[in-house]
């Protein structure tokens, strides 16, 4: 699936190194090479802060509207 900028996306691999799991959302801020990757900001509420993070497209799938991973595969 592609994406576009502004697109919401949920984490379909765990990042434990940034403390982000499967369903985490974020939005797509850059798209590279005609969605070969992703940038996507993620806002963690747990310290106020937000964070980029550089992904594949297998790594994203859409994001519901409620802010939780899709529940449609």
């Amino acid at each position: 699936m592609k994406f576009e900028e502004l697109d919401p996306v949920a984490l379909t691999v765990d990042k434990p190194k940034v403390r982000l799991v499967v369903g985490d959302c974020g939005t797509i801020v850059m798209v590279y090479n005609k969605g070969e990757g992703y940038e996507v900001e993620f806002f963690q509420f747990n310290d106020g802060g937000g964070l980029l993070l550089t992904l594949y497209p297998h790594e994203i799938e859409p994001c519901n509207e409620t802010g939780r991973k899709s529940e449609q595969g």
